[in-house]
């Protein structure tokens, strides 16, 4: 994809981000006069764990994963950020150093938005102050709902609430069964679950027996997401 340079055209771009949809077309055209188009290859990082905050980025098109790693290398996926979304912004909040490492995973653009206009645009946009608790309550509440699967459920049950969670954000829904459009490895998966890629193998296998999911060509694909659900919900 390339970025025409034209302000009104990062303003669109802009405007199909949840944290500036509100924003006054004048105002959001002042924010698009000091983007910064920044493009990811595959693999690239945009920022690391301990680095200073310099901006928030906003993907245009691509997939950003956002994940810590341990002191031996074992690595945990924290969120994955699609077109339309925003990364990097708990450390423009509290001036602190980013808080986890932000990786491409397949070629991606973005727009990065400056801390000094950030900050200033919280100062004078309530609308926009808004939209940035309501992004931070909704990733504290998926923060919640992680810790309590890890805690009270099996892996197989993880599995299959991740693999939901998966589904409505990377997977086309009909008649409630579910064809993921994008492949996810079982070592993305285990890493998204902090478990070895076998714990994985054997947990997706046995889902797999059940006919809860299916898999060909590497895609998953989900026959009834309410029976995936179910087994999420059972005892």
């Amino acid at each position: 994809m390339t970025f025409v340079s034209g302000h009104e055209t990062r303003a669109s771009l802009l405007r199909n981000c949840f944290l500036f949809a509100d924003l006054e077309p004048d105002i959001l055209i002042k924010v698009a006069s000091v983007t910064t188009p920044q493009s990811f290859g595959k693999g690239q990082l945009l920022f690391e764990r301990g680095d200073e905050p310099n901006g928030l980025f906003v993907v245009v098109d691509g997939l950003i994963r956002v994940w810590i790693n341990s002191e031996d290398g074992r690595e945990l996926t924290l969120n994955l950020i699609e077109p339309g979304d925003a990364l990097g912004e708990i450390a423009l909040l509290d001036g602190l150093p980013r808080t986890a490492n932000a990786t491409a995973i397949e070629a991606s653009q973005t727009l990065c938005v400056p801390q000094s206009q950030f900050s200033a645009l919280l100062d004078s946009e309530p609308g926009l102050a808004r939209h940035i608790i309501e992004l931070l309550c909704e990733r504290l509440r998926r923060n919640t709902e992680d810790l309590s699967n890890f805690a009270f459920l099996d892996l197989r049950q993880r599995l299959a609430a991740k693999l939901v969670d998966l589904a409505f954000a990377h997977a086309t829904i009909t008649d409630n069964s579910a064809r993921f459009h994008r492949r996810f490895s079982q070592t993305a998966l285990a890493q998204m679950l902090a478990v070895s890629r076998e714990a994985v193998n054997k947990a997706l296998s046995a889902l797999s027996q059940q006919d809860l999911v299916a898999i060909e060509g590497g895609m998953i694909s989900i026959p009834d997401i309410e029976k995936l659900k179910n087994l999420v919900r059972a005892p």
